[in-house]
């Protein structure tokens, strides 16, 4: 995606030119100012929560819950893979009626999102549930087939907390969809930052090289080679972005000149940082080096695509600046510590593929002890 660009219904570089072709007003610099500083907090908040809890995803028991492994081939894949939607959405666009696919999409994202925010606030929430709040189990269960041929398709259990959660997430989902505000936008966009970050994880960190490394090159060349990522985020009308209007000191809440953020330029690099703090904490030096270096570098590469974007009036490709230096750090101070060996030699398991093999370790070992009881009885 790309990186910030202001007023994304125009595709002016600094809001210049409105929709109906008049001439808006410049925003003032405390207006620029302000809206690329809350662009900033807002990336930083998703990937620092975002990795503290794919800590405690990783070590959960939960199969509904455990992370999504990227490997190496879902790394080298996903550039093409990308490409290939961002062209279809293009061509959608061109071809057919923006108004209809906007209301589709619309209603997809506000599933989407309702479940995403649902799933962000829970953690938060549960702390001001009051000890005798009656929590009910639920369990959504569907199978396909019967007996010996029967197969889970779904396999869901929440709690009454979490119906709570749902509710109050479907009284955002209903704003947005209703008046698609900036506040309801920026709510679903950091739910989803946040659930990409904690539970898309990278296997290794030669993975993570590989997938910034292809979408470094995906996000220069639509940006910079073409219009079709451009055209796209002003067209779609969807969460998948983060704004902040410029001329909110002027306008208020109904303010509408917008910087704006693609949600891609924190995923991805979040995935990343996330896994350096795991592999902090696997060095097990009650240290985060490695992780606060590669914070410190996302706050540099999106500092410095903010700049460039403003001096050159020009939407920026944000992986060309975040790239290099959520790489570069790290690799810099694990040479000045001697540990490059076990920064690429560290290896996350998939939890999936290790919960199924200690489920089957215990049905086998239920089967031997069944097995043993017989020939005691005989």
């Amino acid at each position: 995606m790309d990186s910030a660009l202001s007023d994304p219904h125009n595709g002016s570089a600094e809001g210049g030119g409105a929709a109906n072709g008049t001439t808006r007003p410049p925003s003032t610099p405390e207006g620029i100012a302000l809206a690329y500083g809350s662009l900033l907090l807002m990336a930083l908040l998703p990937i620092f929560f975002g990795a503290l809890r794919s800590v405690r995803c990783a070590r959960g028991k939960n199969a509904s819950d455990m992370p999504e492994t990227i490997t190496s081939r879902d790394a080298a894949r996903f550039p093409i893979i990308a490409s290939c939607t961002l062209l279809g959405l293009y061509l959608f666009f061109k071809i057919f009626s923006q108004e209809y696919i906007n209301l589709l999409l619309s209603m997809y994202f506000f599933v989407l999102g309702i479940l995403a925010l649902s799933h962000t606030i829970s953690p938060f929430m549960n702390k001001f549930f009051p000890a005798n709040f009656p929590n009910r189990q639920y369990q959504l269960l569907f199978t396909q087939g019967s007996g010996e041929n029967k197969e889970e398709i779904i396999n869901y259990e929440f709690d009454a907390k979490d119906l709570v959660c749902l509710g109050l997430s479907s009284i955002v989902g209903v704003w947005y969809l209703l008046r698609k505000h900036w506040i309801a936008n920026n709510l679903f966009g950091l739910a989803f930052s946040l659930n990409g970050v904690e539970l898309l994880h990278l296997n290794n960190v030669s993975t993570g090289c590989i997938l910034l490394g292809g979408l470094f090159i995906y996000d220069v060349f639509w940006v910079f080679g073409t219009n079709v990522m451009v055209t796209v985020a002003k067209s779609f009308e969807a969460p998948i972005k983060l704004v902040f209007p410029q001329d909110l000191l002027e306008k208020g809440l109904e303010a509408d000149n917008f910087a704006m953020l693609g949600l891609g330029d924190i995923v991805i690099p979040g995935i990343f940082i996330a896994l350096l703090l795991r592999f902090d904490i696997s060095l097990k030096k009650n240290t985060h080096t490695y992780f606060y270096t590669s914070f410190a570098a996302y706050i540099f590469g999106l500092g410095l695509t903010i700049f460039i974007m403003h001096i050159f009036k020009h939407a920026q490709p944000a992986l060309l600046y975040l790239v290099p230096a959520c790489i570069g750090f790290p690799v810099l101070v694990a040479l000045a510590k001697g540990e490059v060996t076990e920064m690429f030699s560290y290896e996350e398991s998939n939890p999936k593929d290790a919960a199924a093999v200690t489920e089957g370790s215990k049905e086998g070992t239920e089967a031997l002890a069944s097995k043993g009881l017989e020939k005691k009885e005989k």
